[in-house]
């Protein structure tokens, strides 16, 4: 595996876990967070930039589309983070409380895309570590 993709797969995996820990100790603090920032135009704005130079940090340094299932998601994670990021520029906020709410039903699937979360992290960091260790 190569050094960029050792790495990314211990960042994205480390920072999943701790994210999504965090978030399943405070579940209804981070459903009432989510919905207040997806319903503040301004704050999605801001999150819409930064999101999207995380997206395209990852996409322009690791664009790799074979070399094992762990190069193949961190790269996926990449083209996600960036289209997500746009979403949030172009869409109207309530066009995204809508889809997260509404669509999405984050509330009630909370713990399912928490969960998620956590196993891509589990899993990217045991790729990322395994293949790190001498």
């Amino acid at each position: 595996m190569a050094i960029r993709t050792i790495f990314l797969s211990k960042l994205i995996g480390l920072y999943s876990i701790v994210i999504s820990l965090a978030m399943m100790a405070h579940k209804q603090a981070t459903v009432e967070t989510v919905t207040a920032m997806i319903h503040d135009a301004p704050l999605m704005l801001f999150m819409g930039i930064v999101v999207v130079v995380a997206g395209l940090a990852m996409v322009l340094s690791h664009n790799v589309w074979s070399g094992g299932a762990a190069a193949v998601i961190v790269t996926l994670v990449g083209w996600i983070t960036l289209v997500k990021g746009a979403l949030f520029l172009i869409l109207p906020a309530d066009v995204v409380a809508n889809f997260y709410l509404g669509s999405l039903h984050y509330e009630q699937f909370f713990y399912f895309y928490v969960g998620l979360s956590l196993l891509l992290g589990a899993y990217l960091c045991y790729s990322g570590f395994k293949a790190g260790a001498p």
